[in-house]
C-alpha cells in the first residue's frame, strides 16, 4: 500500500466525522466534526484539510444494509465521494461502515459521556473505527495467507 495520510470520513448531512491516519498508514486518530455550512464552503475545508494534512486518500463510509445491499444514504454517500474528488483532487475509495456509530456510542457510554459530550464526538470516533478497520484490511492485502493455526499478524 501506498504511504500518506488517509482521511476517513463518515458522512452525514448536517455533521461528517473526520479521522487521520498517520503517513505510513497504521494509525487512524480522531480529528474532527465539520458541520457543513454550504457547498462552497464545504469545498474549502476539505481542500485545506487535504493539503494541510497531506492527505493522498479520502475513504468514506459506505451505510451498507445486513443483507449487503446499498441504501437510499449509500447513494448520498457515492455522490459526496463524487464531489470530494472534484473539489479536491483527491481519490476517494469507499469502505462498509456497518455498525460503525453503534460501536462508537458504546465505547462513549462505556467512558461514561454525558449525551452532549457523546454527540460532539460520535462521528468523528466512526470514523476513526471505519478507518482502523480500512487499514487494517489493507495492511493484510499485502500478506501471504498463512495456516489456520498461525498466530495472528
Amino acid at each position: 500500500m501506498d504511504l500518506g495520510r488517509v482521511a476517513g470520513i463518515d458522512y452525514g448531512t448536517v455533521r461528517i466525522g473526520i479521522a487521520i491516519s498517520d503517513p505510513e498508514r497504521r494509525l487512524a486518530s480522531p480529528y474532527e466534526n465539520y458541520v457543513r455550512r454550504g457547498p462552497k464552503q464545504d469545498a474549502e475545508h476539505f481542500r485545506r484539510l487535504a493539503q494541510e494534512e497531506q492527505v493522498k486518500l479520502f475513504v468514506v463510509g459506505l451505510p451498507i444494509h445486513l443483507d449487503g445491499r446499498e441504501s437510499p444514504k449509500s447513494r448520498e454517500a457515492r455522490e459526496f465521494g463524487a464531489w470530494l474528488v472534484r473539489a479536491t483532487s483527491v481519490p476517494v475509495e469507499f469502505f462498509d461502515e456497518r455498525f460503525t456509530s453503534v460501536e462508537a456510542e458504546t465505547v462513549l457510554l462505556e467512558a461514561g459521556l454525558s449525551r452532549n459530550r457523546r454527540k460532539k464526538r460520535r462521528d468523528m470516533l466512526a470514523a476513526q473505527i471505519m478507518l482502523s478497520a480500512f487499514l487494517e484490511s489493507h495492511a493484510r492485502r499485502d500478506l501471504p495467507p498463512g495456516a489456520i493455526d498461525d498466530p495472528p499478524r
